[in-house]
């Protein structure tokens, strides 16, 4: 039988070249192979690029981009220069834990992704699986980190945490506290990265430019999906049209000749947390809806195929993760341990009922929270999920051709809702 442990540890050679070159008629585009030179668990410095792919077993290769300047029809994409992950190099790593993987490296990018929307206050994204799992913006680093990982705390186990600002000790000994497989910042501040250091397998990453990170937001890139035939499909990167509050549009609608437009304005709180969501599901896979509250993810339903589907998973998920922070809170125990201890009569049931009971009152944190959906919601059913669940405010792009239908269902409900006028699929 194979050693599963020793393959998840393993760096592979890969047989890529180290330059790549893709030709746009009469453009060329360079690209350079990325390796680094990292100690290996005996401490002798090995050069190798990419651990694996998304998989032990699949050969993969980083490529920065180092000469070209491709610019198609009115669009002018990503330069020499600009790199960020593709950029990271030896001084870059100062950890290197078990030699970063494909996996690694794609979470760190989509949380950048984000956060280039998100500069202007203290903000972390822990991500996994390349989805956000916890997102939150406060006043400090270290409770932006705490909100944000206790939003899920149960997925950001092994998860990846980008924060936008330096890393503070506070900070770090808060994140210290949980298992991550990465963090990156854009600096450490002193002392810091021997508090990281306790945790050797954490991978501890410095990103070049990320204080130029909110110069991305209009940048575009160009996207290559590869298929199953050796094809690809190409395509420019999205860009939020939505750049601030003021971007987002009036609810209103047209039925039978008549205007339906949504009663109630945002409130200044509720514009944050529809910016804030509405920032973050750049980084989601489609179909999805999220819910925030103070700036704070409460759920995030991610990759389903029906936006009603999506959106009662994302409420789920804010029950679960409500309750099992509260049972963490108060028993040092996670939710599903609980239960297990309950059912072998091993504690008071009557524990894991006060936690249920205390969830549902508070309906997992949802009461006065914001939706954002990434697409239309084509009938009422998708947005009444939400606001039977306490929601105020909705986000979404708009268009449906019974978009007086939810209006009416926000409006019923005293909620409000605003349009992006943009659509933010993510596959």
């Amino acid at each position: 039988m194979a050693d599963i442990k020793k393959m998840y540890r393993t760096v592979m050679d890969d047989h890529f070249p180290d330059r790549l070159t893709i030709t746009f008629g009469d453009q060329t585009l360079v690209y350079r192979k990325r390796s680094w030179k990292l100690p290996d668990p005996s401490g002798e410095l090995v050069e190798k690029g990419l651990r694996y792919g998304e998989n032990p077993g699949q050969e993969a290769a980083l490529y920065e981009l180092v000469g070209g300047n491709l610019t198609l029809g009115e669009c002018r994409f990503i330069e020499p220069g600009w790199g960020l992950v593709s950029a990271l190099a030896e001084e870059h790593m100062i950890q290197a834990g078990k030699h970063p993987g494909k996996i690694n490296l794609t979470d760190v990018d989509n949380g950048l992704n984000i956060l280039r929307y998100l500069m202007e206050r203290p903000t972390a994204v822990i991500l996994k699986h390349n989805n956000p799992c916890g997102a939150a913006e406060a006043d400090d680093l270290e409770t932006a980190f705490r909100r944000a990982f206790r939003a899920d705390r149960i997925a950001a186990f092994g998860g990846a945490v980008v924060l936008n600002r330096p890393l503070d000790r506070a900070t770090a000994e808060a994140v210290v506290e949980q298992y991550l497989e990465v963090v990156a910042a854009p600096d450490y501040e002193e002392g810091v990265v021997d508090v990281l250091r306790r945790r050797k397998d954490l991978r501890i990453l410095a990103i070049p430019r990320m204080d130029r990170l909110a110069q991305y937001r209009d940048r575009r890139f160009v996207d290559f999906k590869s298929l199953i035939d050796g094809g690809l499909i190409v395509q420019q990167s999205p860009l939020n049209a939505v750049q601030s509050p003021s971007d987002f549009q009036p609810a209103v609608a047209q039925r039978d000749g008549r205007e339906v437009r949504v009663v109630r304005a945002p409130t200044a709180e509720e514009l944050e947390d529809l910016f804030f969501g509405w920032c973050v599901e750049q980084g989601v896979t489609s179909n999805s809806v999220l819910y925030v509250k103070d700036r704070c993810t409460v759920g995030i339903g991610t990759g389903e195929q029906d936006r009603v589907g999506v959106a009662e998973i994302a409420v789920f998920k804010a029950y679960t993760k409500y309750a099992d922070a509260l049972c963490y809170d108060r028993h040092g125990l996670p939710l599903k341990e609980l239960e297990l201890r309950v059912e072998r009569g091993q504690a008071d049931p009557a524990a894991l009922e006060e936690i249920r009971e205390e969830t549902r009152k508070a309906k997992g944190g949802l009461i006065g929270s914001a939706m954002i959906s990434d697409a239309f919601f084509p009938f009422r059913d998708g947005v009444d999920v939400g606001l039977r669940e306490g929601v105020t405010a909705v986000c979404q792009p708009g268009g449906a051709n019974r978009d007086w239908e939810v209006i009416e269902a926000v409006n019923e409900a005293g909620a409000t809702m605003v349009f992006t006028g943009q659509r933010c699929f993510k596959h």
